[in-house]
């Protein structure tokens, strides 16, 4: 009993434990919480330098489109992420995240001029030459 009259609590469930489990689990939280942070900086990351990048605008044709679909096991619904590749004049690629909306718009081979925001997608507006 402790002080409060109440049976063992969390203390003495962790002070019987071997130093081993201590160590390791204690290890384990770390790996973890490392994890989280080290994707919450890099996220913060890449949305201050999309901030700090300026608007493109530039002629571009679409060369690729892929989805990549997650989840969806069990009661859990899937959900969808969509991607479009885009080139230049110049030869030089880059792959942007996309609604689904837009996805559905764009086709391989459009010719356009291409609007983004570092790795933000911003808009593709169709002309008749690339």
């Amino acid at each position: 009993m402790n002080v409060y009259g109440e049976g063992p609590g969390f203390s003495d469930f962790w002070s019987g434990m071997p130093l081993f489990f201590k160590l390791f689990g204690g290890l384990v939280f770390i790996i973890v919480m490392g994890g989280f942070a080290s994707v919450f900086i890099r996220g913060i990351r890449q949305f201050a330098s999309n901030n700090a990048s300026n608007l493109v605008e530039q002629p571009a044709r679409v060369v690729a489109k892929r989805s990549e679909v997650w989840g969806g096991s069990g009661e859990m619904s899937a959900s969808t992420n969509y991607y479009v590749t885009f080139e230049f004049h110049d030869g030089a690629r880059i792959e942007l995240p996309v609604k689904g909306s837009e996805f559905g718009l764009l086709a391989e081979g459009d010719a356009g001029v291409l609007t983004h925001q570092g790795t933000r997608y911003k808009g593709f507006r169709r002309t008749q030459s690339f």
